[in-house]
């Protein structure tokens, strides 16, 4: 059996982030070995991906950035509060979120297949999930691109959302309006943006609530018409009423901050 050094083992340890005696075991599987033993490691963690496939990771980090105009929201879920708020586990989800905007991959996939260090994410991914101990997964990827975009990472890492304006907008109105998409979850811009068959299934909903209390036949169309009038302005970001104003809907604060000013789109997520 190979001499297996204290600083071979650390070094192994620096390198792939595993603990003491896992690295220790690689060495000597490997008979010190060094690049055979990050690969029993790298093993190692894919072994544990597989035997925690059907684990739900339903906690996480969510954290949005924004550099020149584009802005990246990622999630990396996880199995426990505990490692959500491991801050080594931030530091690896804020290096994803950074090669998400040097890159601007177009979708998740491609996220996932840019690599870091000669290794993808999805590898990187795999191998902390053995590091750690728990189902890792990457779940979410989205972006923006506009004249102006602003991040809004909520406290807890657990939401996040991206705002994009058609310029570039003062700073505090941008942020009360990322912060509004936090609180309010909105499903659209605005009633324009609503797909057609959302319209549909709350009408639909409508008719039905409305014969089940009872109502004549004649009037239920008009009152299934008054609910998703009341689903819109509840549900769209420009007729939501104003956080921290309810006189004002946030079409109405946007005008009075800047009358040229509009937003072109939004993405929000949250893990919990």
């Amino acid at each position: 059996m190979a001499d297996i050094k204290a600083a071979d083992v650390s070094k192994l340890r620096k390198a792939t982030g595993a603990g003491m005696m896992d690295c220790k075991k690689a060495l000597q599987e490997s008979e010190g070995d060094f690049d055979k033993a990050v690969e029993i490691i790298r093993k190692k963690g894919m072994a544990v991906a597989n035997k925690r496939a059907d684990r739900e990771a339903s906690e996480g980090t969510v954290q949005a950035k924004v550099e020149n105009g584009f802005g990246a929201l990622i999630s990396l879920n996880c199995e426990t509060d505990f490692v959500a708020k491991n801050e080594n586990f931030v530091k690896f989800a804020l290096q994803i979120l950074d090669k998400a905007i040097a890159e601007k991959p177009a979708d998740l996939d491609a996220l996932k297949a840019l690599s870091i260090d000669g290794k993808t994410i999805d590898e990187l991914v795999t191998e902390q999930t053995g590091i750690i101990g728990e189902k890792l997964e990457l779940a979410f990827y989205d972006k923006i691109e506009a004249a102006d975009v602003i991040a809004y990472n909520h406290f807890g890492n657990n939401l996040a959302t991206l705002v994009g304006f058609s310029k570039k907008a003062d700073e505090q109105v941008a942020k009360d309006v990322a912060m509004q998409v936090a609180a309010m979850s909105p499903v659209s811009v605005s009633e324009a943006d609503v797909p057609a068959e959302t319209i549909e299934q709350e009408k639909r909903i409508g008719r039905e609530k409305a014969l089940a209390e009872g109502k004549p036949e004649n009037i239920v169309d008009r009152i299934a018409e008054g609910m998703v009038k009341k689903f819109l302005k509840e549900n769209t970001l420009m007729s939501q009423e104003f956080t921290k104003d309810s006189k004002l809907t946030v079409e109405q604060y946007l005008k009075q901050a800047d009358a040229e000013l509009k937003v072109t789109g939004f993405i929000r997520f949250s893990v919990k």
